[in-house]
């Protein structure tokens, strides 16, 4: 029976993941860890799940023991069969300190309960395909140290956060899962933060200005999403796979369009008509400083420098563990246009508020999920 413990609540992957878990496993139990802040939001969220018994607690993985009281950690101890670890700051343009520490430390303590949990049969632990900062050509899934640099700090802990996941493996039945930039539903589009080069590929085209803006670069590096139906699937599957630990396991579209492809897709279903020419990153930055693009735009001019990134992402062992389940990566051609419809909604959902400054933007938070 599923006894799991859950960080990253009530981010946007783990609430997916949660209610996942929940309906696949009905006589199971799921523990939240929600920071004080999150705490009545979480609650709510889970009091309309279905399926698992699922418990919110107060804490934090930064303090020690998580946070908890001393009860609370001895039964995750006693009774925790899995362990998901998603909570990250996320954010490009986070301050370093504050990344090590979510990133890094919490990561650490996170780490401690799992040596301590005697009936552990799976610690998942969420990296992300970025850990190979700015490596060009292709990645494989069992590298990590390569003597790359990186672009930002969110890049550089998560390094760090993997280095100690992956020294832990030699005590612990661990799979780590690399996602390259996770999106909205295949199904639905549905998405609760718009973010990195996915979101600047939409505010391009769907930004006040009458034209769309060019895209940096000549955008032939392949742009790697993944929706969020797919990543939490595999990782259930992964979970529960003997062969998957040990295992680092890159969760990414095998055969991902360019930049450009994409963009010149969302301009179509937005009625634009394409730049012929394109921009220098730094000129696309000054454009992105417009009036009435720049506040949209100001948390994610960091992606600039993603868009043309020549990298690719081996997905073998992925594919290996995933064959004849059922779940795949679906191409991001069969699902693109309800990603555009969301986004537009949200964007007119927004130009519609009586007063923008006072709607909660998510673009404008860069919390920790």
């Amino acid at each position: 029976m599923l006894t799991a413990f859950v960080t990253g609540y009530p981010g946007f992957i783990g609430k997916r993941l949660v209610k996942y878990l929940a309906k696949e496993n009905p006589d199971g139990r799921i523990t939240l860890l929600v920071q004080p802040k999150f705490l009545k939001e979480a609650q709510g969220y889970a009091a309309a799940l279905e399926g698992a018994k699922v418990d919110v607690i107060s804490g934090d993985i930064v303090d020690m023991h998580l946070g908890l009281a001393g009860p609370e950690y001895q039964r995750l101890v006693d009774e925790t069969t899995h362990i998901f670890h998603l909570a990250a700051v996320s954010y490009l343009g986070m301050p370093h300190d504050v990344a090590r520490k979510v990133n890094v430390e919490g990561t650490r303590g996170v780490l401690e309960l799992a040596r301590e949990c005697s009936k552990l049969e799976r610690f998942v632990h969420y990296s992300t395909t970025y850990v190979s900062g700015d490596r060009v050509g292709v990645v494989a899934e069992d590298e990590l140290e390569q003597g790359q640099a990186f672009r930002n700090a969110y890049e550089e802990t998560k390094y760090e956060a993997e280095r100690l996941v992956r020294r832990a493996m030699k005590h612990l039945p661990i799979t780590i899962i690399r996602p390259s930039t996770v999106v909205g539903d295949s199904e639905t589009g549905e998405i609760d933060r718009f973010e990195g080069p996915y979101y600047l590929g939409m505010l391009l085209v769907l930004s006040p200005l009458v034209l769309p803006l060019p895209l940096p670069g000549n955008g032939v590096a392949p742009l790697n999403v993944v929706p969020v139906d797919f990543v939490v699937e595999a990782t259930w599957v992964l979970a529960q796979k003997s062969e998957a630990i040990g295992k680092t396991v890159h969760l990414v579209d095998p055969n991902p369009m360019s930049a450009r492809r994409v963009y010149e897709l969302i301009a179509e279903r937005a009625n634009k008509k394409l730049p012929r020419f394109s921009l220098s990153a730094r000129a696309a930055d000054l454009f992105l400083r417009i009036p009435g693009v720049e506040k949209l735009a100001r948390p994610q001019r960091a992606a600039i420098q993603y868009v043309n990134h020549l990298v690719l992402y081996n997905c073998h062992t992925a594919l290996e563990l995933l064959d004849g389940t059922g779940v795949r990566c679906p191409p991001l051609s069969t699902y693109l246009d309800k990603l555009i419809d969301f986004a537009m909604l949200s964007w007119k959902a927004r130009q519609d508020g009586a007063a923008a400054e006072e709607l909660d933007d998510p673009l404008d938070r860069p919390a920790r999920s």
